[in-house]
């Protein structure tokens, strides 16, 4: 970036540093910028895991009555019957097992929620700033 020099062609002190100041300032503002950023991308990564962990949970209920369903209908008709309903009520405990993998890997993408990239950028600004 062109600097304005003084009359024998030397910068001076005082508009160096305000250059200086300017550069941290729009650094300092970027680094916020991205701060935020992935603070959004890991709520939105835990409202996810919440989403999923909740339908894993339905799910779950909904196969723990057709298991009980299917126990029941195994005891008291054929076999056809109960079998069905056994079929029914594991389908739907696989899907539970899937929503609840789904939920925990959203959960450990989203923690901790704090913005890790813009903090090691951060330091890495300040050493360089520093060395």
């Amino acid at each position: 970036m062109p600097t304005r020099a003084s009359e024998n062609g030397h910068v001076g002190v005082g508009s160096a540093a305000k250059e200086v100041a300017e550069h941290a300032s729009a650094l300092a503002r970027l680094e916020v910028e991205l701060a935020g950023l992935e603070l959004r991308q890991k709520a939105g990564a835990l409202g996810a895991g919440a989403g999923l962990g909740v339908g894993a949970t339905v799910g779950a209920l909904f196969a723990l009555g057709f298991l009980l369903a299917a126990l029941a209908a195994g005891l008291a008709t054929v076999v056809d019957v109960w079998l069905a309903l056994l079929i029914v009520g594991l389908a739907l405990a696989a899907i539970t097992g899937l929503l609840a993998v789904l939920a925990a890997a959203s959960f450990r993408k989203g923690t901790p929620p704090v913005p890790e990239a813009a903090i090691a950028e951060a330091k890495r600004t300040t050493e360089a700033i520093r060395g």
